[in-house]
């Protein structure tokens, strides 16, 4: 199955100039969303992961689900504010601001294998932020999951050198 048929081009979102790659189609079709689950997983169950990191909104969506697919735990990582027990906060750049993202304090501990997941890998910001907190608390990033990655902004290269980075769907420039 070819998911780029599942992923739709939005020009000028969320600021004139960004071409945003939109999931939502893929999601709406459960074979699509099935297979890049299943994908996902064939990547990351070699790694021997135990649980799963993945920020708010569509992260969640693919990483309860793969949490679930490889019968892991899943951690969510969130905005300020969001969390009810202490946290670690990471602050970072993104390719339109600033933001802060947040583990509750006892999520893991020293040399728990961790997968880092989220929809898209764009700049690297979000995923670099979630590497800085599981290491913050001792975890060790096993592998960085995304189903989309957009080359041309070379986080693999920058954020994410010397991690295992592995996306379904990449795109070598922008369109």
């Amino acid at each position: 199955m070819d998911l780029r048929e599942h992923i739709r081009d939005v020009p000028d979102f969320p600021k004139p100039g960004i071409v945003f790659k939109d999931i939502t189609p893929l999601l709406v079709a459960p074979a699509a969303f099935d297979e890049a689950v299943l994908r996902l997983a064939e990547y990351a169950r070699p790694l021997g992961v135990e649980l799963i990191v993945a920020a708010e909104a569509r992260g969640f969506i693919f990483g309860g689900a793969l949490a679930r697919e490889l019968g892991v735990g899943f951690v969510p990582a969130r905005k300020p504010g969001k969390l009810p027990h202490e946290t670690v906060s990471v602050r970072y750049g993104l390719e339109y601001g600033l933001d802060e993202l947040q583990l509750h304090a006892d999520a893991l501990s020293g040399g728990t294998r961790v997968l880092i997941h989220d929809d898209v890998l764009a700049t690297g910001g979000t995923a670099k932020a979630k590497v800085d907190l599981v290491e913050q608390l001792g975890g060790e990033v096993a592998g960085c999951a995304f189903v989309v990655e957009l080359e041309f902004l070379r986080a693999r290269d920058t954020l994410l050198a010397g991690y295992d980075v592995h996306a379904l769907v990449s795109y070598a420039e922008e369109r």
